[in-house]
Formats: C-alpha cells, structure tokens, sequence
C-alpha cells in the first residue's frame, strides 16, 4: 500500500508557482519535472516507466537535413512521391481549400496580427471563404483521381532518441492525405538511410485541395527532449486504479482538478508531438492492437497532437522557456504546427516492433 505521507521531491506551492521558478532558471526547453515522484509513493508503476521524446515543435525554416513537422523531406528524386487512390469526398458545409490558399490566409493572419487589416486582406479572405448563404447545401462533391500526400513529420534518428528503426535506416517520413479516411487522415510511414539519399526531389506534388485547414502542417523545427512516462489509468490495474485516486484527493484538490483526472493529467504522460512513450487515452478507451503480418502486439510510434499544452490549468507539462513562445499570429493559439485531429484530439501510430516496416495502425484518442 501507499504512504500517504510519502512525497517525495515534492516543491512547495502550487505548480504555477514552481513553473515561474524553473522557467526562470532554464535557458532551453526543458519540462518542468513532476511535482510528485509518482514511482516513490507507487512502486508497483516503476517497471511500466518508458522512456518518450518530446518534439517540441515551433514555427521555422527546416530544410531537407533536418527534423522537422510540415517541413520539406529528404525525398529521393527517382523514388515516385505517395498518392492516396481512396475516394475522396467533401460536403458543402466544410469545402476543401487549396494549400497555396491556406497558406495565403495564414501569412495574412501573421501580417496583420495587433493591426487593422487591409481593404485588400479582407478581400482576399473572402474570396478563400466567401460567406456561407443559407440554407447551407450539403451536397456530397467527389475529388476525382489520386491525391499527393503531404509532409508531416521527418526525424533523423541522431535527433530523436526513441525512434527504433530497422537495421541500417536512420530517417523516419511521416505523410498523410488531407481528408478524412474516415475520421482522419490516412498515413504512410517510409524507413530510409539518409545517406543514400543523393539526389533529392526538390518540388514535390501537392494536393489540389486540403479538406480541413487542421491537416495542412506549417513548417516547424523541433526541439526534442526525453522524458520519462507512465501508463493512463485506463491501462492500470482496477486495484492500482482506486489506491491512485483514493491517493489523489488532497493532491487534485490543490490544484483544482479532480481525483479520477489528476494523475492522468499531472503525472503519467506528456500532451503534444512526441514520438515513442505511453499513449494518452480520452475519446476511446485503449484495447490491444495486434501487427495484421505477425500478430505480435503493437506498441506506440508517435503521437500526432492538436495541442502541445495539457488540460490541468497549470499546464505542469509546459517546457519552459516554452518553444517558440506564442500566442502564434493568427487563430491557432500556441498551436505552432496548425494541426487539428478531429475535435482536439491526438492521433496515434502504434508500428509492429519486431518488423517497423509492417502495415501500422492509427488510432484517435
């Protein structure tokens, strides 16, 4: 059983007020460490520790040699660039917009962010989204033929510490179809050697259209940090479950959360881009996923978030100096990558660990 009394490295005052002193000594992105030493008060979760890298994604100019989100990729120029060939279909509700468009609207946005926009701004966004007149038609409007995917992630091996990749690979490319496929968008996940890469493909095809602003990533560098994770309660035990949150009382009540949620919260794992760890589990409920090939049981790649900050109000997870410190210009908050997964949730990829190059599974969380 638990010591109540057992807290171990525990700062004193509530997070904000730890968070304010640790960002003043940090001069790199560094998260805070946990106001609790879960482990030392629950040694039953020490063996389930795992090791995760942050991303830490902030606005920039990433080039092919680096990782980066949304960034350009090492892509070889005689290799042909992935089309999805799936149906593809938009409603008159949420009309698809084109990359050049996007792009468009979210240099105005940045331009004239703390001033009035132009007469020639405000054109130019109505005519990206001209007004909707009502009623709303709905009809169902096919894109025909392939789409080219887009970039979403690309992680040298040198910068991300819990990436696994098969024998002689150092570089993993992340891309995706920027419609839903159903609830999401379908992706595709390429294992390479850099430095065979000698010749590189330097305009790559674009999709004619972008179903959801929320799939068309802004390029990002990254600031990677490793840190150590705990399952979700959902993964734990029903008797280690209660004894957490029996435990949890006097805990949530300082910082104004709730029992059954601060410990999924404040100290098992980390929100945002991240890449190996645990998974975090909200919109469903988690269940064992077996590799289609081999039937050996998946484990997480990568995370693929909505938003880098947690929902505890002191955001105990933020790094300090917070990376690329926003709000960004625009409507997006301190999101720097612009992506949204469905509502504001978190897509997963979970690889097969005894072959990566095995069909992948996605899941929404």
């Amino acid at each position: 059983m638990w010591d109540p009394e057992l807290v171990v490295g525990r700062p004193r005052g509530p997070l904000s007020e730890v968070i304010g002193k640790i960002a003043a000594m940090n001069v790199t992105p560094v998260t805070p460490p946990r106001p609790i030493d879960v482990v030392a008060v629950f040694p039953q979760l020490a063996p389930l520790a795992r090791t995760a890298t942050r991303l830490h994604p902030r606005p920039g100019a990433p080039t092919w040699h680096d990782s980066s989100i949304g960034g350009p990729l090492l892509w070889p120029a005689e290799e042909p660039w992935p089309h999805c060939e799936e149906p593809h279909v938009v409603d008159g509700i949420n009309p698809a917009r084109s990359p050049a468009d996007l792009r468009l609207e979210r240099r105005i946005f940045a331009a004239s962010h703390g001033r009035e926009m132009t007469p020639e701004e405000r054109e130019t966004l109505a005519r990206i989204r001209p007004p909707q007149t009502y009623p709303v038609k709905v009809a169902v409007q096919p894109y025909e033929g392939p789409i080219a995917m887009l970039p979403v992630a690309q992680l040298y091996v040198r910068d991300v510490p819990d990436l696994s990749p098969p024998e002689g690979k150092d570089l993993l490319q992340v891309l995706w179809c920027p419609f839903d496929h159903p609830i999401m968008p379908r992706t595709l996940l390429f294992w390479r050697s850099a430095a065979a890469v000698t010749d590189v493909l330097d305009t790559p095809p674009e999709p004619p259209a972008v179903q959801f602003d929320g799939y068309l990533p802004d390029p990002c560098v990254l600031e990677p940090e490793q840190i150590t994770e705990y399952p979700d309660h959902l993964e734990l035990s029903e008797e280690l479950r209660k004894q957490i949150e029996q435990w949890s009382v006097p805990q949530a009540a300082e910082e104004d959360l709730t029992p059954d949620t601060y410990y999924d919260l404040v100290l098992s794992n980390a929100p945002g881009w991240k890449v190996g760890g645990w998974a975090g589990w909200s919109s469903t409920d988690p269940s064992p996923q077996h590799c289609s090939e081999c039937g050996t049981g998946m484990e997480i790649l990568m995370t693929v978030a909505t938003f880098e900050e947690g929902d505890d109000d002191a955001n105990s997870w933020s790094p300090h100096p917070h990376p690329g410190a926003g709000p960004y210009p625009g409507h997006r908050g301190y999101n720097a990558t612009g992506v949204q997964i469905g509502s504001g949730y978190r897509q997963h990829l979970f690889v097969c660990p005894a072959e990566p190059e095995h069909p992948h599974i996605e899941l929404m969380t």
